[in-house]
């Protein structure tokens, strides 16, 4: 019997607005290979929840602190996505780092979304608005975002998409951050998300074949 769709989980840490991207490409058409099976949140009360509840999608919420440190937090998540049966994570404003034994047992499974055009302002403690200040203050006329599979090195998976969005002279860290997720995230991340949903479907089903 053939696999209809890739399981998606969707962990998140705060709005959720690249969550509803990925929702609402479900709902059009654009992501047709995958489904959004489960949403995981780091933090208790995010609006992300609300969003993944209003979209009819199961929420747990682990926090690291709650469970004792990094390695029952993962044990967690990890046993959740056995459960779920989950075949592909996407980080969506995930801000808890993946150690790289978790991240090694999910190797290709996992992509992130992140707001520059890797490498420039990436790696560890470039996320948010931070991004866009240190874009803004170096003075680049471009930015963007990527789509990169996620391993140990914090953005320093393989690319999988990049989008350019041009900087304007009276931008403020916000109007960027908005630009960019408008012109760049919101259209690259549920495409990025397609394609590899595509991918896991046809190594699965040519798997069942065998």
């Amino acid at each position: 019997m053939q696999n209809s769709k890739a399981r998606i989980a969707v962990f998140v840490s705060g709005g959720g607005t690249n969550l509803q991207a990925i929702l609402d490409a479900q709902f059009s058409g654009i992501i047709n290979s995958g489904k959004v099976c489960l949403v995981i949140s780091s933090k208790e009360g995010v609006y992300a929840l609300e969003r993944a509840g209003k979209a009819g999608v199961p929420s747990l919420v682990f926090s690291k602190k709650k469970l004792g440190g990094q390695e029952a937090f993962e044990d967690a998540i990890d046993n959740a996505l056995k459960e779920y049966e989950i075949d592909l994570i996407v980080l969506a404003g995930f801000l808890s780092i993946l150690s790289a034994e978790f991240t090694k047992k999910y190797d290709h499974r996992i992509i992130n979304i992140h707001p520059s055009l890797i490498p420039s302002f990436c790696g560890e403690g470039f996320y948010g608005l931070r991004v866009h200040e240190a874009a803004l203050s170096r003075g680049v006329k471009v930015t963007g975002a990527t789509v990169h599979y996620v391993n140990e090195i914090p953005d320093g998976g393989e690319i999988i998409l990049q989008k350019a969005v041009k900087v304007c002279d009276k931008d403020t860290p916000e109007k960027l951050q908005l630009r960019v997720m408008r012109q760049a995230e919101w259209i690259i991340l549920p495409r990025a998300v397609e394609m590899i949903s595509r991918k896991i479907l046809n190594d699965k089903n040519a798997k069942d074949a065998e």
